[in-house]
C-alpha cells in the first residue's frame, strides 16, 4: 500500500510508516496543486496539514484513497462529507498539540498586557524609554475569556488560573449546566457578555459558516476598552480590517494573530503597520514536542485504518 505525505512531518514517524508501507514524502507538493493531484492517484493513504485541500478534485483523483491523516486538529481543508460517503477514514491529531497552543496563548497574553518587549532596537541604540514602558499590566486578577471550551480551551484555562487569572468561557456546544464549567472553575457566559467582561480574549473554534466573521466590527467594538485578542484557531473567524482599526484607534491594547483569512498574508493587508500587533505564521501548535506527538499519532492512526490492526511506531531514542 502507498502513503503520500504532502506537508512536513516528523522524520521518525515517516520512517515508521516506511517499515510497513511504500511512502512518498513530498512536503513540497503543498505548493504544487497539479502535481499533488497526479500523485494522489496511487495513494491508499494521504497525510496533510492545513494547506493541502482534500476537496472534490483531489478525491476524484485518488480512487484508491482509504485514509486521510491530518497533522493537526482543524478539518476545514478536508471535505468530510465526501470522505464519509466513500468510507475514507479521516484521522486528526486530536489533543496532540494542545499544550503548545495553550502555552502560546498564555505567553502572548502576558506579552500584550505588559507591552514592554518591542523596544530592543531602541534600547540597543542608546534610547531609554523607561517611562513609556512602565505602564504595563499584570495578569493576576484579570479575566481571560476563552471562546470555544474544548481540550485546548480547558488547558489554557488551567494555565491561566495558575497565574491567578479569572477565567470565563463560552461554547455553543456546552450548556451552562455542563459539568465541565464547574470542574474547571470557569464561569460560563454568552459570547457578548464574555467580550464585555474580559481583559483578554482567546479563540479556539473551528471555521464553519456559523463562526466565519464571528468577531466582526460590531463584536470587536463590544470588547472591553484596552483588552487584548489572540486568535490561534482559524483566520476567517476575525474580521482583520476591523481588528486593525480597533488597534489603530486604541480601542484594543493589542492583539496576536497566528492564523489569517488568507495564508500567507497578501500584499496590502490591512494588518500591515497596525500597532501592538504580533503576527506569527500559523505556528502556535508547532513545537518540537508537539510535532513529535502529532506525527506519531497520525502515523499510528493511518496505519490502523489501512491495516485494520495495531499500529506499531518505531521507538524513539530517549
Amino acid at each position: 500500500m502507498h502513503i503520500l505525505i504532502s506537508e512536513f512531518m516528523d522524520a521518525p514517524a515517516v520512517d515508521a510508516l516506511r517499515q510497513r508501507f511504500d511512502v512518498r514524502y513530498a512536503p513540497d507538493l503543498v505548493e504544487q496543486r497539479d502535481a499533488l493531484l497526479a500523485a494522489a492517484g496511487e495513494a491508499d493513504g494521504l497525510i496533510v496539514r492545513n494547506r493541502s485541500r482534500v476537496d472534490a478534485a483531489l478525491l476524484q483523483a485518488a480512487p484508491r484513497l482509504r485514509a486521510v491523516g491530518r497533522l493537526g486538529v482543524g478539518l476545514d481543508n478536508i471535505d468530510l462529507d465526501a470522505c464519509a460517503a466513500r468510507g475514507i477514514a479521516v484521522i486528526p491529531a486530536t489533543g496532540a498539540n494542545a499544550r503548545a497552543v495553550a502555552e502560546y496563548v498564555v505567553g502572548t497574553v502576558l506579552m500584550l498586557l505588559r507591552g514592554a518587549y518591542g523596544s530592543s532596537a531602541e534600547v540597543a541604540a542608546g534610547a531609554w524609554p523607561r517611562a513609556a514602558l512602565s505602564q504595563g499590566l499584570e495578569a493576576q486578577g484579570r479575566t481571560l475569556g476563552i471562546v470555544g471550551f474544548g481540550g485546548i480551551g480547558r488547558l489554557t484555562a488551567r494555565l491561566a488560573q495558575g497565574l491567578d487569572m479569572r477565567v470565563a468561557g463560552c461554547d455553543a456546544a456546552l450548556p451552562p449546566d455542563h459539568p465541565a464549567w464547574r470542574e474547571c472553575g470557569v464561569a460560563a457566559m454568552s459570547l457578548d457578555d464574555l467580550l464585555t467582561h474580559s481583559d483578554a480574549v482567546t479563540l479556539h473554534l473551528p471555521l464553519t459558516p456559523g463562526t466565519r466573521r464571528l468577531l466582526d466590527a460590531n463584536r470587536i467594538a463590544r470588547m472591553r476598552p484596552g483588552a487584548v485578542l489572540i486568535n490561534t484557531s482559524r483566520g476567517g473567524i476575525v474580521d482583520e480590517a476591523a481588528l486593525a482599526n480597533a488597534l489603530r484607534t486604541g480601542h484594543l491594547r493589542g492583539a496576536a494573530l497566528d492564523v489569517f483569512d488568507q495564508e500567507p498574508l497578501p500584499a496590502g493587508t490591512p494588518l500591515a503597520g497596525a500597532p501592538n500587533l504580533i503576527l506569527t505564521p500559523h505556528i502556535a501548535g508547532l513545537t518540537q514536542e508537539a510535532n513529535t506527538r502529532v506525527s506519531d499519532m497520525v502515523a499510528a492512526g493511518v496505519t490502523m485504518a489501512l491495516t485494520g490492526g495495531d499500529a506499531v511506531c518505531a521507538a524513539r531514542a530517549s
